[in-house]
């Protein structure tokens, strides 16, 4: 992620990664790189509170730290040393039935008090930009949009590599392929439908595999699983190594991506650079960060995955299109850019 380049581009700033537990980084043999960490480990709201309260304020402060920066929408509200929170969504306000009761009220209570208390914001995109600021006015002045980037280990394989995980994943058939947890903002009983209106029409063997970890809530997606017709073509990867997953991505006919919400949607642009062509959501950031690239669809027009899913298998001259289209946008997007406009962001907020 953007650690690598923040270490290694910018070698006369001292880095300190301050956890809830031990840690392992490729950086910590830098010279620039150390790790302090201290438990409890912090899995709960009331944990969550008790560690960025008391325990950070602590070790951040024996660290002499000047500036402390959160990549995950938390901060202590019990420091005078300025902070950097990264605030990718609001999706729990969008999609407060995804998430649990005691976690949602948490979000709801802390966000803005992390946000006034924060001396400055970083958000993924200029959509999430523009939610936060309306949901929380008093942002609009300390929030700048960094966008994230895909690990370079994405990008297009041989035919060789494509063959070898076919055979271990499909059997050696095509496959669409949806990358992200089972969870109701992802939209998945759609994506369901939309295979379903694909295989009556195009008679073909192609499978659709699943690629990602059971969440919160996936009820009516596990139900209609048990009688769904096309069993047998769908395929759960449950959750996948990197180094698979680069090569699960990398071998798919297309990425469908019918999510209701997302503040960036990173598997869009993984599949972009791995000259995998991509049917999306027409929704939310999704078309800022892929722009012409993709084939976008309405979330809630179950027939449309199939349509566009038909058209990407029956078409290979709009199929290679938007795979040259993917490449070309996809290189828009790098961990190098990203860390340099976090540094100066940190720079200004030191100084």
């Amino acid at each position: 992620g953007i650690a690598a380049p923040m270490v290694s581009d910018f070698p006369l700033d001292k880095y300190i990664f301050l956890a809830d537990t031990t840690l392992t980084t490729p950086f910590l043999d830098a010279s620039n790189v150390s790790f302090k960490g201290s438990g409890p480990q912090a899995r709960h709201p009331l944990l969550w509170k008790y560690w960025y309260d008391v325990v950070l304020p602590r070790m951040a402060k024996k660290a002499n730290a000047e500036c402390l920066f959160s990549p995950d929408g938390f901060c202590s509200l019990n420091t005078s040393i300025p902070q950097v929170l990264t605030i990718h969504d609001l999706a729990f306000l969008h999609f407060p039935q995804g998430i649990s009761r005691l976690y949602l009220e948490y979000y709801k209570y802390y966000t803005p008090q992390f946000i006034k208390k924060a001396k400055h914001i970083i958000t993924v995109s200029e959509f999430s930009r523009d939610d936060i600021v309306q949901h929380y006015p008093f942002a609009k002045n300390k929030i700048s949009v960094i966008y994230n980037a895909a690990d370079e280990q994405f990008s297009p394989l041989s035919y060789h590599e494509k063959e070898l995980c076919r055979q271990r994943f499909t059997g050696g058939v095509e496959y669409f392929l949806y990358s992200g947890s089972i969870h109701p903002r992802k939209n998945l009983v759609s994506l369901l439908k939309g295979f379903s209106w694909f295989k009556k029409r195009q008679q073909s063997n192609m499978k659709l595999v699943l690629a990602g970890r059971m969440a919160w809530k996936n009820e009516a997606f596990t139900e209609l699983l048990k009688t769904y017709k096309y069993r047998e073509d769908v395929i759960l990867t449950g959750h996948i190594p990197d180094e698979e997953f680069r090569q699960v991505m990398g071998s798919a006919y297309a990425l469908v991506y019918p999510s209701w919400w997302e503040g960036f949607g990173l598997p869009v642009l993984e599949a972009m650079q791995s000259g995998v062509p991509v049917i999306a959501s027409n929704n939310s950031a999704i078309p800022e960060i892929a722009q012409g690239a993709a084939y976008y669809n309405d979330p809630a027009n179950d027939e449309g995955w199939g349509r566009a899913m038909g058209l990407i298998y029956k078409d290979e001259t709009y199929r290679e299109k938007l795979i040259g289209n993917g490449l070309e946008r996809a290189a828009f997007f790098s961990w190098k850019n990203s860390a340099a406009a976090l540094h100066q962001v940190i720079a200004n907020t030191v100084s």
